[in-house]
């Protein structure tokens, strides 16, 4: 009787409150979903966590000391994933990079060569952004990834010490000149003698990831290694 008038209320629900695929429309009947099976299939899946020297990895050739980098999908323009990532960044929609965090969970939990990874570290945005925003989409694709693949979420590690302006519009110069100084660690024993893997929704120059890395780097003993959501050339 009481699975009968739960089944009742949730078709009410969805009668009144339909639940649509944020790909290509169609009205979905699992409330947790945010894509349907078939747009889900439809991302452009790289396989740079099982292949060494792939492009993201590629990319920070002599600019970091890295064990393993890689992006779970290609970036490409006017596309669902770059829809999910606009969701995500800009319309607080924090379920888009949930599930970007789970489905890139599902490719390191597979890929043998991140199994010795210690912790998940999130690009840290700096405190004014994040207040501005109501959150880090970094960590929430952390928390995404941590549902699929149970390593623990460290946070209070780094911190972005300066603000700055968005990096989507800046040329490549310009990105790297803005970075410079801009991480500092704020508790570094936390991190001592760790495998470390930092995280971040898109690799473009990977400026940003670039000097946060290089900021890890300089704790005692740490290992570090590079997974984003996308990559674009």
């Amino acid at each position: 009787m009481v699975r009968i008038l739960k089944n009742c209320i949730a078709d009410s629900l969805h009668l009144f409150f339909p639940h649509y695929c944020e790909g290509c429309g169609v009205d979905l009947l699992d409330r947790s979903a945010i894509v349907c099976y078939s747009c889900q299939q439809s991302l452009p899946t790289t396989d740079f966590f099982m292949r060494k020297n792939n492009p993201v990895e590629k990319s920070f050739y002599g600019r970091l000391a890295l064990q393993e980098a890689g992006a779970a999908y290609y970036f490409t323009k006017d596309s669902l994933l770059q829809h999910l990532l606009v969701e995500l960044k800009y319309k607080s929609n924090t379920a888009a990079g949930y599930f970007l965090g789970r489905m890139m969970g599902y490719h390191l939990i597979s890929a043998t060569n991140y199994a010795n990874i210690d912790a998940i570290i999130p690009l840290p945005l700096h405190k004014k952004k994040q207040k501005m925003r109501g959150y880090n989409q970094a960590e929430i694709i952390c928390q995404g990834i941590q549902s699929i693949w149970n390593k623990p979420i460290i946070t209070d590690a780094i911190i972005r010490t300066s603000f700055s302006e968005t990096q989507t519009l800046q040329n490549r110069i310009n990105r790297w000149q803005n970075m410079n100084g801009i991480f500092a660690l704020k508790n570094a024993a936390i991190i001592n003698k760790k495998h470390l893997l930092l995280v971040d929704d898109v690799t473009t120059t990977g400026a940003t990831l670039e000097a946060c890395g290089s900021v890890l780097l300089s704790a005692p003993g740490v290992k570090l290694s590079i997974a984003t959501v996308a990559y674009t050339s």
